[in-house]
């Protein structure tokens, strides 16, 4: 039996949420989705400081770059300043196609940039991306 992966899906954009989450389901991948508006609330679930959402682990954070509140590189900043979670496996999932921004992220020790655009129709390429990385590698649990 294959385990699930937990996915905490950080973007303010609620439409780009709900699109990655049917991605998902539609293809029938082995993800539990649970969801943050920006970094701020993002770290609250990790940390289970969250008043309604929680994650269990293994898990995966899809990050979007550009939110309010709690941009992406200032989340990436706190979580990997806290102990308790720099292991985090975080892929970024932006709009931004910057060469400033990726290389910004990278040094924040992220998994893989994709950018939204280039992601494919119905975020084809997360989903395989997704769908191999659960097939080969073994998160902590």
């Amino acid at each position: 039996m294959q385990t699930r992966i937990n996915v905490l899906l950080v973007d303010d954009d609620d439409v780009a949420r709900e699109a990655v989450i049917r991605s998902f389901a539609r293809n029938d991948l082995p993800i539990d989705t649970v969801c943050a508006e920006d970094g701020s609330e993002a770290l609250d679930i990790l940390s289970s400081r969250h008043p309604t959402r929680s994650i269990r682990k293994p898990l995966i954070v899809l990050l979007d770059l550009n939110m309010p509140r709690m941009n992406g590189f200032e989340f990436l900043e706190n979580l990997r300043s806290d102990e308790q979670l720099r292991d985090t496996v975080v892929f970024v999932l932006s709009t931004s196609d910057s060469d400033k921004d990726r290389s910004r992220a990278y040094h924040e020790n992220i998994a893989g940039y994709l950018v939204k655009s280039a992601a494919g129709p119905q975020f084809r390429h997360l989903i395989k991306l997704m769908d191999a990385y659960h097939q080969s590698v073994c998160l902590p649990i």
